[in-house]
């Protein structure tokens, strides 16, 4: 199917669209799993594709089930690889998300082809918003684990990286595996003045900055260092003109850590530190956290398992166990929530490139080769075929 799947991931490469609304994607991962014998449903508040494959062997009690994903959003990330499949319309598959329909797609039609040795069943999860909007809440909202009637006993996910490892090199962890990720939404209100008489006016600005300087210097002196947290501030605003103080102003911060407890903390912490600095300068100090992922923790035993599949299929020398997690974050976390599973890491990385400098997921350079997608959609099918063959 080699040649297929990569025909299908250019073509998808060429269409990148971002958000919860994917219409082009979505029909087009709709033709490439038409005629298989598969029950799908559509998202109702998103476009997202939910296919489930029957397996033909008889089962007394629940029948068990496998969940695989692939998620399915670009980026707004104007597209500069020089590829000839290269997309121009100002976004970009820069995560490789483009590669995962396609592992998954292939992984649809090999385990429907076996469908005769399946004693339960495969959920086929293609999931819209994975960048940053939440896209597996909303599925999980409109009955993603009862669409097969029995809710998943496994769940697995495969991400594709530009650099990071060796091309080929199939990566897993047992326990947290990638960051919660959460959103602070600071503003400080205060009250305008003339810059010649800061005294007549009360001004949101020292205050504001010192939050800033505060949000860092509260995360090395209220949190473990064995037990990282980060806090970065990306958007600092305040003021129209050098010679007025302004009535307000405002930060974002975005919020990681790899500790559910320890994220509680911090969503805690943020705005005690923001009023108490606000009321010493004589400022009101607003605070709304957003919160979006939890941290994303592979089942231990699920994570043994992968690399178990990636020994017999490929050798050992394709899996790498990492040490430490990543700083980014996963709405399939979601999903480890609700049944063990495995957030499972392929490095797509150009056998040409150095992965110690390639660029990297995100950039409007990066680069994700073809040769992977075989082994993808083959390492998801081992896993369904492990849990649920006859």
């Amino acid at each position: 199917m080699t040649p297929d799947l990569i025909a299908l991931r250019h073509a998808l490469h060429r269409i990148p669209e971002v958000g919860l609304q994917l219409p082009k994607t979505q029909a087009m991962i709709l033709e490439a799993l038409d005629g298989l014998p598969l029950e799908i449903t559509l998202g109702e508040t998103v476009t997202s594709v939910v296919a489930v494959l029957r397996g033909e062997v008889a089962t007394q009690g629940k029948r068990p089930v496998v969940l695989l994903r692939a998620d399915m959003d670009a980026l707004p990330v104007e597209e500069r690889t020089g590829l000839d499949y290269a997309a121009d319309t100002g976004t970009m598959h820069a995560c490789g998300h483009d590669l995962h329909m396609a592992m998954l797609v292939g992984a649809a039609h090999e385990l429907c082809a076996r469908r005769d040795r399946l004693a339960g069943d495969v959920i086929f999860m293609f999931q819209p918003g994975e960048e940053g909007v939440d896209g597996a809440r909303y599925m999980l909202e409109e009955g993603l684990l009862d669409v097969a009637g029995s809710r998943p006993d496994w769940v697995y996910a495969i991400h594709v990286w530009a650099a990071l490892d060796p091309h080929g090199t199939f990566s897993t962890k047992p326990g947290t595996v990638m960051a919660s990720s959460d959103v602070a939404k600071v503003r400080v209100v205060g009250r305008g003045g003339h810059g010649s008489t800061p005294h007549a006016a009360a001004d949101p600005v020292p205050a504001l900055a010192e939050i800033t300087t505060a949000l860092n210097t509260m995360v090395t002196r209220r949190f473990d260092v064995q037990n990282p947290v980060v806090v970065t501030v990306g958007l600092l605003q305040a003021g129209t003109i050098a010679n007025v103080i302004p009535e307000d102003g405002r930060l974002e911060a975005t919020l990681r850590t790899f500790d559910t407890d320890v994220r509680a903390k911090l969503l805690a912490t943020i705005p005690e530190v923001v009023s108490g600095i606000a009321a010493a300068h004589g400022v009101t100090g607003e605070t709304e956290i957003v919160e979006q992922y939890p941290v994303t923790v592979n089942d231990p035993a699920e994570a043994d398992a992968v690399a178990a599949a990636v020994t017999d299929l490929f050798g050992a020398d394709r899996h790498l166990r990492w040490e430490k997690p990543l700083a980014g974050a996963e709405d399939f976390s979601r999903l480890l929530l609700e049944a063990p599973g495995c957030f499972i890491g392929l490095s797509a990385c150009p056998p040409e490139l150095d992965p110690a400098t390639a660029p990297f997921n995100h950039s409007a350079y990066a680069r994700f080769d073809d040769g992977v997608l075989a082994d993808g959609a083959r390492l998801f099918t081992e896993l369904a075929l492990r849990k649920i063959g006859a």
